[in-house]
């Protein structure tokens, strides 16, 4: 009986693999690995002036971009240092008393050069990225040319979101409003609490909070800024005696005017215009004063507290309305409440006689 091998070797087989199923790797010789290292150092020969070259344009790239960029921050920083020493070196003119306080002027000047920095550093390090791309031999064309319709797309879709952000960068750098102004931006009115690059927030008088987008405000009435008007109209009978209104009213203006904290809040003195207009039984007298910005409705509270008093002490009447009311003292008429004669007053007018119903005559009862 013949083995398997023998069988095998009969009919041309191979031999059966070893029960691991898997052959020994190949061991490498000394000659192949002489041939790898010769080639990878060509290679290195051949590129390693093309990646230094590319390495050092890189780091040129970064170096300038970063140096660029301190120097027009620092730039940035001292232009708005010199804004702020020169709105200080009028503090004490005619002028200063317009502008806003140090405190207003250091914010202005903190949002004008956070705003421009961060342009800036945007604006450099963008360029300098896509410079460092471009040495890599990417082409920027498709690239830019995504971004160019991605960025038409979303200018499409956020159109008002664009339009919000440029309108805050322009209220920022123009300074046509701060926090703790009064402002009536015409959709709303209220003193701002918060300035934002896309919505500006603003407390109402019954302390609502009102969220303004910048884009939506077209016109806006800073009610904080320059100086303020408080106006008073005092309507008196038409038989008052002239001079003494004035003078009544002159002695109450330069009374307030002397004490605390009126003398802070007035910025000129208390006028008394005139004559606002003259009706039959009643004229009005027009007193104005100028404010500091937002206190015009505290002083004009006072002043008609203190006119009235005075007008009390001094017996004048204070009368209400354009027009105004009859004297008090005056005896009332006795007949405004008697209605007029009637006919039907009288039971023997035929008027009576006509509207008296029909009474029905009972039969007689039969005589027994």
């Amino acid at each position: 009986m013949s083995t398997l091998p023998a069988v095998l070797l009969a009919v041309g087989a191979s031999p059966s693999p070893s029960p691991s199923g898997s052959t020994a790797p190949a061991v490498p010789t000394l000659k192949d690995a002489q041939e790898s290292a010769t080639n990878a150092a060509s290679w290195v020969e051949q590129n390693w002036s093309t990646w230094l070259a590319m390495g050092l344009q890189i780091l040129l790239i970064v170096f300038v971009a970063v140096a660029l960029r301190a120097v027009v921050r620092r730039a940035i920083t001292k232009l708005i240092d010199r804004m702020g020493r020169t709105a200080q070196a009028v503090d004490g003119t005619a002028l200063g008393g317009l502008l806003v306080n140090a405190e207003r002027r250091r914010q202005r000047s903190a949002a004008i050069g956070s705003v421009l920095r961060s342009v800036a550093s945007f604006l450099i390090l963008g360029t300098a990225a896509l410079m460092v791309l471009s040495t890599f031999k990417i082409n920027l064309a498709p690239l830019l040319a995504s971004a160019g319709v991605a960025g038409v797309a979303i200018g499409f879709g956020a159109r008002n979101l664009v339009t919000d952000f440029l309108s805050g960068v322009f209220m920022i750098l123009e300074d046509q409003y701060g926090v703790g102004d009064v402002i009536d931006a015409g959709v709303a009115t209220g003193e701002v609490i918060e300035v934002g690059l896309r919505v500006t927030k603003l407390r109402g008088d019954s302390g609502e909070i009102w969220y303004v987008r910048n884009g939506e405000v077209k016109r806006i009435g800073n009610l904080s800024q320059g100086w303020a008007t408080a106006g008073v109209d005092v309507t008196v009978r038409a038989s008052e005696d002239l001079d003494r209104v004035r003078a009544t009213l002159t002695e109450v203006a330069g009374k307030m005017s002397r004490e605390e904290p009126w003398n802070e809040l007035l910025w000129g003195p208390v006028e008394v215009l005139g004559l606002d207009s003259v009706l039959i039984d009643s004229m009005v007298v027009r007193v104005s004063a100028k404010t500091m910005p937002g206190k015009s409705v505290t002083v004009e509270r006072e002043l008609r507290w203190r006119i009235k008093r005075a007008f009390d002490a001094a017996s004048i009447r204070i009368v209400g309305g354009a027009t105004a009311v009859e004297d008090a003292e005056a005896a009332p008429d006795p007949t405004a409440a008697v209605a007029a004669p009637s006919a039907f007053s009288n039971a023997d007018s035929p008027q009576s006689a006509a509207a008296s119903p029909i009474v029905q005559q009972r039969p007689a009862p039969p005589a027994k």
